[in-house]
């Protein structure tokens, strides 16, 4: 995973829209309401999560490595990093969640990280 926080996963950009992933990957081998209200579009190897208005609120995919501009995390030692480099980062619901770097994983389950959108950090903080 190559994460610009806030801004892009790989090549996806957080203004991607529905039918723009529609266009570039085609039609999901699954699409489901989630559990907390979010439409997601399965691809399987990638997970992209929608509100109701169609802003993107979190793209999680399988990384064995997390990189951070010239920084590559392997999964093993992500938990260690972000809690060295991130005095902010949070526990919630089992997932550690950080601000400054726009993700959150459960160090339990790799290799399973998710990048969110920058105005879901509150969101997660409530829960």
């Amino acid at each position: 995973m190559n994460l610009q926080p806030y801004e892009q996963v790989d090549a996806t950009p957080f203004s991607v829209s529905r039918e723009d992933l529609l266009r570039t990957h085609g039609r999901p081998w699954r699409a489901q309401r989630n559990g907390v209200g979010l439409d997601e579009m399965d691809y399987g190897e990638v997970v992209f999560r929608f509100q109701d208005c169609g802003r993107l609120e979190e793209i999680t995919l399988q990384a064995q490595v997390v990189t951070l501009g010239n920084v590559a995390v392997p999964f093993a030692a992500l938990a260690a990093f972000v809690r060295a480099q991130d005095p902010e980062a949070f526990e919630r619901a089992g997932f550690l969640v950080s601000p400054r770097f726009g993700l959150a994983f459960d160090p339990r389950e790799p290799f399973w990280v998710t990048a969110l959108a920058r105005h879901c950090i509150p969101e997660w903080r409530a829960l």
